[in-house]
């Protein structure tokens, strides 16, 4: 059964040596005004206070709320899984304990995919092991991606606390990355959320394109 690359739409490294790992994460929430020009005559004086207290009534009573909005840095994972060359376990480790002071709240560690497709993280069981103290002594969370049951045993084994899992938007996007139908990606993804949650593990679920 084959198990391509899932990709999602995330924060993800592009490229790694052995000379330096950063990941820069920048989220800029701001506002901006639009301004407009007009001609004005030689008297022309702006007022000082334009807004009535009607006005900003009416613009407090129609503000949008931002929602929360949750980053899960998956860079360990997918980054580093579209890389033709495999990175050595202790990079990837330095990877995610460098990801670890930057904020984040969710770091997405590997996946338990057969490495007979995804020989880049053949040694997720080693990686999870290395960043053990990390997950003992943090409020970081380090899911692992897991494609069936017998990828979420593993993961279990190997000492995963939390999993996600992945279904394709499409057809033929689900075909050609984990070589099944939506519907049985499907059955895949709710046999392996049954038997995590009567474990107490959470689980996370994604949807992704190729875009």
């Amino acid at each position: 059964m084959q198990h391509a690359r899932p990709r999602s739409i995330g924060c993800c490294v592009s490229a790694v040596t052995t000379q330096s790992i950063s990941s820069f994460l920048h989220v800029i929430v701001g506002r901006s005004n639009c301004l407009t020009s007009r001609v004005r005559s030689p008297g022309f004086r702006p007022a000082l206070n334009t807004v009535t207290p009607q006005t900003a009534r009416r613009r407090q009573s129609t503000r949008i709320s931002m929602p929360d909005v949750k980053i899960v840095e998956v860079g360990p994972r997918d980054g580093l899984q579209n890389i033709q060359q495999v990175i050595p376990t202790e990079l990837k480790v330095q990877l995610i304990q460098r990801l670890a002071t930057t904020g984040l709240s969710t770091i997405e560690a590997t996946s338990f995919v057969s490495p007979k497709w995804i020989p880049q993280l053949a040694d997720g069981r080693a990686v999870l092991q290395k960043i053990k103290p990390l997950m003992q002594n943090s409020t970081i969370n380090y899911p692992v991606l897991v494609p069936n049951v017998t990828g979420l045993d593993a993961a279990i084994d190997a000492g995963a606390k939390e999993v996600a899992v992945f279904v394709s938007a499409t057809e033929g996007f689900s075909m050609k990355n984990t070589n099944c139908t939506i519907a049985e990606s499907l059955d895949r993804v709710r046999a392996v959320a049954n038997k995590a949650k009567s474990i107490g593990i959470p689980v996370r679920g994604y949807v992704g394109i190729r875009l």
